[in-house]
């Protein structure tokens, strides 16, 4: 049986997706969530339902593309504003230097320099916030994890796709979270 449902069969014992993700956050990261719940909430919802419902009262659903639109469009942000609900009570909002800043700790950002010299500079954030543009990585993703806990000029190596990666640590630093970004 073959549809654009059917996926290929995972053993969810090794499934990467299925392992548990941290509910950290940071101060920043809950805020930027909070503002994106609100902004569904009070503006897009209020205003698909509007255009959903001026494209019911012109007669025919069966072959109004506006309607089938707008109501596709609705139902993605009614399920985005219950994901975003439900996953705000379930995070831990990070939001005090950790006791050590000479280690690293959730929230760190980290200078790393690779066997050949390059440097690569990252933080470690939630789940919920990684983004590859700015270099912030999970708190779950092997590489934070090899990092967790080391200090400056420790190594940690890391198992990539081509092999052993290590890395030495040229930098920690922390942004205090009640001072703001």
């Amino acid at each position: 049986m073959k549809g654009r449902n059917m996926t290929r069969w995972r053993d969810p014992a090794k499934d990467p997706r299925q392992e548990p993700k941290s509910n950290l956050i940071t101060a920043e990261g809950a805020q930027r969530l909070r503002g994106i719940l609100d902004h569904l909430s009070r503006v897009k919802r209020p205003a698909l339902s509007t255009k959903v419902g001026e494209a019911a009262a012109l007669g025919d659903r069966s072959e109004n593309a506006d309607y089938t639109y707008n109501k596709k469009e609705l139902n993605r942000v009614i399920a985005r504003i219950r994901y975003l609900t439900k996953r705000l009570d379930e995070l831990q909002v990070v939001d005090r230097l950790p006791a050590d800043t000479r280690r690293i700790f959730f929230g760190a950002f980290v200078t790393l320099e690779d066997e050949e010299g390059e440097t690569m500079q990252l933080r470690i954030v939630g789940h919920d916030e990684t983004d590859t543009d700015k270099h912030w990585i999970s708190v779950d993703a092997p590489l934070s994890r090899a990092l967790l806990g080391k200090g400056l000029d420790d190594e940690a190596t890391v198992a990539a796709p081509g092999g052993e990666t290590t890395y030495l640590i040229t930098a920690i630093e922390y942004r205090d979270p009640q001072a703001g970004s």
